[in-house]
C-alpha cells in the first residue's frame, strides 16, 4: 500500500471519527439539559405543588372552624395544623425558588404570620381574620400559578433539546452518508501516472 493510500485511509476515518465525537458532545449536552429540565420539574415544581396543596387544606380546616365557629379547633387542632404548616413551609423554602415565586413566597409567609397573630390576639374578630384567610389563599393561589408556569417552561426547554436532538440526529445520518461517498471516491480514485 502506497503512501498516498494510506493517507487518504486515515483523512478518511478520522473524518467520520471527527463528525461522531462532535455529534457524541453534542448530544450529550442535550440530554443534560433534558436530565436538569426534568429533575427541576420534579423537585421544584411537583413537590412544591404539593406542598402548596397541604398548606391550602390546612388553612382551609382555618377558614372551616371560623365559619362553624368552632372554638375548640383553636385551643386544641390549631395548633398541630400552624407546625404543619411550618413543617411544609421549610421544606417549599428548601426547593428553587424563582424572583417572582420568591417575592409571592415571602408576601405569603408575612401574611400567615399576620394570620397566625390574630389566632392568638383577644378579642378575635371573625371579619378581620376572614380577610386576612383570604389574603393567604391568595397568596397560595399565586405560588400554584407561578408552579404550572414554571413546569411549563421546563418542559419547553425539554422539547427543545429533544428536537435538537432529533435533529442533529438526521443531520449526523446525512453527513456519515455524504462521508461514505467521498472516502469511497478517495480510496477508489486512483490519480494518472505520468
Amino acid at each position: 500500500m502506497k503512501l498516498y493510500t494510506k493517507v487518504k485511509w486515515v483523512l478518511g476515518i478520522l473524518m467520520i471519527f471527527i463528525l461522531i465525537i462532535a455529534t457524541n458532545l453534542i448530544d450529550r449536552n442535550n440530554f443534560v439539559r433534558i436530565k436538569d429540565s426534568l429533575e427541576t420539574i420534579y423537585e421544584d415544581r411537583l413537590v412544591a405543588k404539593d406542598l402548596i396543596f397541604k398548606i391550602s387544606k390546612s388553612v382551609q380546616e382555618k377558614e372551616l372552624a371560623l365559619a362553624k365557629l368552632d372554638s375548640t379547633f383553636y385551643l386544641g387542632r390549631n395548633k398541630q395544623v400552624n407546625v404543619d404548616i411550618e413543617k411544609a413551609i421549610n421544606t417549599f423554602e428548601g426547593t428553587k425558588l424563582t424572583k417572582k415565586e420568591a417575592k409571592v413566597f415571602n408576601d405569603f409567609k408575612n401574611n400567615l404570620a399576620v394570620l397566625i397573630e390574630s389566632e392568638n390576639s383577644t378579642p378575635f374578630e371573625k371579619s378581620s381574620y376572614n380577610s386576612k384567610i383570604l389574603n393567604v389563599k391568595e397568596n397560595l393561589y399565586a405560588l400554584s400559578e407561578i408552579q404550572m408556569n414554571e413546569g411549563k417552561r421546563q418542559m419547553s426547554i425539554s422539547k427543545r433539546a429533544i428536537d435538537s436532538i432529533e435533529l442533529f440526529t438526521q443531520l449526523e445520518i446525512y453527513v456519515l452518508i455524504f462521508l461514505g461517498v467521498v472516502v469511497q471516491v478517495i480510496v477508489i480514485y486512483k490519480p494518472k501516472e505520468k
